[in-house]
């Protein structure tokens, strides 16, 4: 399927509130029963991620009570779209594609389009649009303590939508390229576990009492961060990419929001960073040469040893982020700790073996993060022009 560029729009669209469009406008639960252990998962916008839902630390509770809550409404349907209204507000929008084994708290909305006027996965993307999110918060976005939409608010939307037709392969054109990344997120999950499972049976159940007892700074160099001046802070690309700390890290490379044009300490390419204040063992790998500030250290082998260093420090992290637990107000760990901390050296083939072996699965994770970037950037230019008309598909 190909698109085509249109400088004038053409008039195919008609503009619907939400509420016109839909079956259903409602919220999960309005109470939140007892947490029951290993019972029926009840899920809030805490737990939503770009895709579902973490099931990781969310609440449980009992059958009864999930009986009575999706009797109410509380469980969404295949084809519902969630949508984020309380707290982090539209930061989380998606369909859902499978039968829900949950239900949900009032901080998520349930929009169920009428399937003969709305495509729920261009809903979806729709709400996903910067343009048609900002209006939204900027007509709709109150409450005098945790911010929200209400949901009378959210039948009043005004929707610009094209023909039912169109809407499919609007959806169709975006879904194809979010599939692509989540499939080479799942890869890169693959060789990540590969290499921790190799590492873990290399060095540590294969561990030999022969090895040398040391400190980390006997076998690694310790860069820690220190923040340029703020003056020379820019989002506009200015200069090279800065990293603070956790918030900055993503699954294994950093994502780049500031840069400066006064970098102060330079961690290299392929780098282990961790975070190093509030919270303490956060991990990424350097994607490039980069700044770190002083929320941030830098891990590097003296023979260039990258994966074996990563993964190594991964191993250790327990003993790392045991240090969120000091400090008078926040977590911290400085250089000094950080060069105390206690390892075995293993013998330099053995390192050497792993680290060839290692290193060709990190190639691998940064090509597909390189693709992944490009087809979000791709996806990120496409989806305000597919939905204002600028590009348009050109159907069968």
């Amino acid at each position: 399927m190909s698109l085509i560029v249109n400088l004038i729009r053409l008039n195919l669209m008609t503009r619907s509130t939400l509420d016109s469009l839909c079956e259903l406008i409602t919220d999960g639960a309005h109470k939140s029963p007892r947490e029951f252990p290993h019972g029926i998962p009840m899920m809030s916008v805490k737990d939503m991620t770009d895709k579902s839902f973490s099931y990781d630390n969310c609440k449980t509770i009992s059958t009864k009570d999930a009986q009575e809550l999706i009797a109410g409404g509380c469980r969404p349907k295949i084809g519902d779209v969630l949508i984020a209204k309380d707290g982090s507000v539209l930061k989380h929008v998606f369909t859902v594609r499978g039968p829900a084994d949950y239900v949900l708290l009032s901080s998520i909305a349930i929009i169920r389009p009428k399937k003969d006027k709305l495509i729920s996965e261009f809903l979806e993307y729709m709400f996903k649009n910067p343009q048609f999110k900002l209006m939204v918060l900027s007509s709709f976005l109150g409450g005098s303590g945790v911010p929200r939409i209400v949901l009378r608010d959210f039948k009043k939307v005004l929707i610009d939508i094209p023909p039912l037709q169109e809407q499919k392969a609007i959806a169709e054109v975006l879904s194809s390229l979010d599939d692509k990344i989540e499939l080479l997120q799942k890869q890169n999950e693959t060789l990540e576990a590969l290499a921790q499972t190799l590492f873990r049976q290399w060095f540590i159940e294969e561990a030999d009492d022969s090895w040398e007892e040391a400190f980390l700074s006997d076998e690694f160099n310790l860069t820690m961060g220190q923040s340029p001046p703020g003056t020379s802070y820019n989002e506009s690309a200015l200069g090279t990419p800065m990293y603070q700390g956790n918030a900055d890290f993503s699954f294994r490379f950093p994502v780049k929001r500031v840069f400066t044009t006064e970098p102060k300490r330079l961690a290299e390419k392929y780098d282990t960073l961790i975070s190093v204040r509030a919270p303490v063992g956060a991990q990424n790998m350097a994607f490039e040469e980069c700044c770190i500030g002083r929320g941030v250290a830098a891990i590097s082998h003296p023979k260039g040893y990258f994966s074996y260093t990563y993964y190594k420090v991964n191993s250790i992290m327990k003993q790392i982020s045991a240090f969120n637990d000091t400090g008078t107000v926040f977590g911290s760990i400085s250089k000094k700790d950080l060069e105390r901390i206690s390892i075995t050296i293993p013998p330099a083939e053995l390192i050497e073996k792993f680290n060839e072996v290692g290193g060709s699965l990190e190639v691998k994770v940064h090509h597909n993060e390189e693709s992944i970037n490009n087809l979000k950037v791709t996806r990120d230019a496409l989806l305000p022009k597919l939905m204002s008309g600028q590009v348009r598909v050109k159907l069968d």
